[in-house]
């Protein structure tokens, strides 16, 4: 395999424990493909991981079995990290990534990638938009939801509303590439200036094709103005199927008051953990963070 962090092709398979034992075809385009209001999520919201950074070593079988073991069964797949799912995969490769979660409680929910589209270059907007499609399609190979995007900041000397625009457009053109597949384009509040969730409202005015969504980022910037609840009505009625979370019991992010907000509005997505420290026994500090969100999640229920 590539540069890009990932396997050779046969360390991959060997990896995958995998190797001799074929599997799943992926479906041809447009024979079982679902339109993107059809995108599977779970029946209620659920606690998942993403690979950044407590899978981030993980190889694909080692990834699975610690979601399985603490019951995070959904993942969002981070490039470059050691599970190997990247673009470089060949049609075998993609088909064995398939059987190892269809043969696992595990969900693939998604791919994060950092296809960024504020980019002020022309040729570089449209690497970025090739990129972000190739993910599409290795997704949808390996029987994945969707996949994260990033506004990703601002650029000297570019008026605002001029990137906006940009960005919206971009989504806009992925979104339907997308629903081609049937992946949902998850858009990340991310990046110096994009991450306010007035600034991703003003995006997802232009960005208003059905198949893209926001994918809420718990950044420190939520709290601001007017306040947590304001700033999360902004954007809720256009949230995606996923959203992250950093260690629900550390810091000062009012985690509580968001389970609250979403459980109210009857969200029933994937509430994904993007950790930042790094315990020793990461199963054990994935089940850890499993019991806080039950914990926080039952008290608005009861």
């Amino acid at each position: 395999m590539t540069s890009q962090g990932s396997l050779c092709r046969r360390s991959f398979l060997k990896q995958s424990g995998l190797l001799g034992s074929m599997g799943l075809l992926s479906d041809p385009m447009g024979s079982t493909l679902m339109k993107s209001q059809a995108a599977l999520k779970p029946r209620q919201m659920s606690f998942g991981l993403v690979t950044y950074l407590w899978g981030k070593d993980m190889a694909l079988p080692e990834l699975l079995k610690a979601c399985e073991s603490s019951g995070l069964l959904g993942v969002e797949t981070r490039t470059q990290h050691a599970h190997g799912v990247e673009p470089s995969l060949s049609k075998m490769e993609r088909e064995e990534v398939k059987k190892r979660f269809a043969d696992s409680p595990v969900d693939l929910v998604g791919y994060g990638s950092n296809a960024q589209f504020h980019e002020d270059d022309p040729d570089r907007l449209r690497q970025q938009l090739d990129l972000a499609k190739s993910y599409v399609r290795l997704m949808h190979d390996c029987g994945g939801r969707g996949v994260k995007v990033k506004p990703n900041g601002f650029v000297q000397g570019i008026p605002r509303e001029k990137t906006i625009a940009q960005i919206g457009h971009a989504l806009n053109e992925l979104a339907a590439f997308a629903d081609d597949w049937g992946q949902q384009i998850r858009v990340e509040a991310h990046g110096n200036g994009t991450s306010e969730l007035g600034v991703m409202k003003a995006i997802f005015d232009t960005a208003d094709h059905p198949n893209v969504g926001v994918c809420w980022n718990s950044n420190d910037v939520d709290t601001q103005g007017d306040g947590l609840e304001a700033n999360f009505n902004k954007v809720r009625a256009r949230f995606g199927h996923t959203l992250h979370v950093r260690e629900l019991d550390q810091g000062s992010y009012p985690y509580q008051q968001l389970m609250g907000l979403l459980v109210h509005s009857h969200y029933d997505g994937w509430v994904l953990l993007e950790a930042r420290t790094n315990p020793k026994d990461k199963v054990k500090a994935m089940l850890a963070q499993r019991n806080v969100f039950e914990r926080m999640v039952a008290a608005h229920r009861s």
